[in-house]
């Protein structure tokens, strides 16, 4: 719900509301988690001046990483590179 809110103001109530009922409701995992989002205050309100997300980077990021480790033994590093250039191209196979 955060991310789809209209502006920055809207958001803020929202953060503000929902961190406020965490520390009220004395659960300690919601508790602390009202207090990370409480110090991640800024960069998540940043959202709404730039309305980037980190998403599809990271997905990215999870790529290259996964076939690093398929690329375990690979010989010939030209060929690591060409995979690379071509990872966002690749569909996965699902089995079934």
């Amino acid at each position: 719900m955060f991310w789809s809110l209209p502006g920055r103001e809207s958001g803020e109530d929202f953060l503000d509301a929902w961190i406020q009922q965490e520390r009220a409701s004395g659960l300690p995992h919601f508790v602390k988690l009202a207090g990370t989002l409480d110090s991640h205050r800024a960069g998540l309100l940043a959202y709404f001046r730039h309305r980037i997300s980190s998403g599809p980077l990271e997905g990215m990021n999870n790529k290259v990483k996964v076939l690093k480790r398929q690329a375990y033994g690979f010989r010939d590093e030209e060929y690591f590179k060409l995979r690379l250039y071509f990872l966002h191209e690749s569909t996965p196979a699902f089995p079934g």
